[in-house]
């Protein structure tokens, strides 16, 4: 009931996406169970050491610091929610401190890479699927959208007069961005290819499946990892890759990091200047390539 009741002010009042919701109620019924098996508590009765006996138990199963500090955030959020709420007293989070995290700089592929596979006479075909999965790719790099935001898109999202598309972001900030000619082209040639499908199973969901329903996180994780594998040996393969990808080559040609916060949706600048890092790396390594006394 608890659990249930926070999720609803997070969806009603904070206005968090569906994905967002489910990770933290998988967070907290973890806790939860948790709670119940090595201490017959509830949430309503847990105390602070609970809390890191939780955090340790996590760290004992490999789990790792960015997973265990989204665990953290999840509890604070659920704890303060219920002590504004008058449920509880006293907040056993506020004794409670997150994990250190190691900086990471974002993963990316080199732009050049990236133009080679897009641009390959022989990756892609005629056929719907080709076209579908190649547009994806497109959107991702060209766009610089989040993986949920993509599979929110749309038809009617796509305003071909003004060569932008509407994106439904966190919390359901609405932004709108751009699209270069050519992925424009692409885009208005792929939906015109969808409705001469015959599927059975039609959305106005923009990116599809085979057989015309809306498309899917694990499906678009595939799409993405199956044509990287083709240009890189990196692990890491992922939609958001493409994300980092598309935020580092715009920097890497003097955009502006406001300008690039804006189209990337991020709620405030300190997000975007991961992305500075990537930029001195890179200038390192051509200072190191070319002054003669490197």
């Amino acid at each position: 009931m608890l659990i249930s009741s926070f999720l609803t002010y997070l969806k009603d009042e904070k206005r968090y996406s569906p994905h967002t919701l489910v990770a933290y109620e998988t967070d907290l019924r973890q806790f939860e169970q948790y709670l119940q098996d090595s201490f017959e508590l509830t949430l309503l009765t847990s105390k602070a050491v609970q809390v890191r006996n939780f955090m340790v138990a996590l760290m004992d199963n490999q789990i790792s610091a960015n997973a265990i500090n989204r665990k953290i955030s999840s509890l604070r959020s659920f704890y303060k929610y219920l002590q504004r709420e008058g449920t509880l007293t006293a907040n056993p989070m506020l004794l409670i401190r997150s994990p250190k995290i190691p900086k990471r700089l974002p993963v990316f592929i080199e732009e050049h890479k990236l133009d080679q596979l897009l641009d390959s006479p022989t990756v892609f075909n005629d056929d719907f699927a080709s076209k579908r999965d190649k547009i994806v790719l497109e959107l991702l790099f060209g766009t610089g959208i989040r993986l949920a935001e993509l599979l929110l898109l749309k038809d009617i999202d796509i305003n071909t007069y003004e060569s932008t598309i509407k994106v439904l972001g966190k919390r359901s900030k609405e932004r709108i961005v751009p699209l270069h000619a050519s992925l424009l082209r692409q885009v208005e040639e792929y939906i015109k290819l969808k409705s001469m499908q015959n599927f059975n199973n039609k959305t106005t969901t923009l990116i599809v499946t085979n057989t015309g329903a809306a498309a899917y996180p694990k499906m678009v994780y595939r799409i993405v990892q199956r044509y990287l594998t083709l240009i890189s040996t990196q692990d890491k393969k992922s939609p958001h890759v493409l994300r980092h990808s598309f935020a580092s080559s715009l920097l890497n040609r003097g955009a502006d990091l406001n300008a690039i916060k804006e189209l990337l949706g991020h709620a405030g600048l300190a997000a975007t200047q991961v992305y500075t890092h990537n930029s001195v790396e890179r200038l390192k390594t051509i200072y190191k390539q070319a002054h003669p006394k490197a």
